[in-house]
């Protein structure tokens, strides 16, 4: 089994576990002390939040700040349209902020995230015979519909 950990940067620990778990997460007291938390998405996936100066001692390359560079672009499914507007909702409550409008292609509608220090994340819902069929085969379907 594959487990994803994917390791973000903040300026503030508390204000982070603050807010991944309005959004629904789970913090991981385990693998949580003074210098980053795990943040559990579900079984496999997992943000590991490090305070700035422990995500350093991980590279020795520069760190982007992610209000100003994106260096990745994290995507997380949900199962429907309206989940992805929730957990976009309970973002914006809590700190966040969407960078821009949502984006609706017909078989997959997608909003972004930022948390509190900028780093992006996008919630989408792919309708499943999409996923399964591929977007175009599942367009000339619907068109045909």
């Amino acid at each position: 089994m594959t487990h994803i950990f994917v390791n973000i940067p903040t300026n503030d620990l508390e204000k982070a576990k603050s807010f991944y778990t309005s959004l629904g997460c789970d913090i991981n007291p385990l693998f949580t002390d003074e210098n980053a938390a795990c943040v559990v998405w579900d079984e496999n996936v997992f943000f590991m939040v490090l305070t700035k100066e422990y995500f350093a001692t991980f590279t020795d390359k520069t760190l982007a700040d992610p209000r100003t560079h994106a260096q990745t672009l994290i995507a997380l499914s949900r199962g429907s349209r309206e989940e992805v507007d929730q957990i976009i909702e309970a973002g914006l409550a809590n700190g966040g902020v969407e960078p821009n409008e949502a984006k609706d292609y017909g078989f997959m509608y997608s909003r972004d995230l930022e948390d509190p220090d900028g780093n992006g994340i996008e919630f989408v819902y792919m309708e499943p015979q999409a996923a399964a069929q591929g977007p175009d085969a599942y367009m000339a379907e619907q068109a045909q519909a």
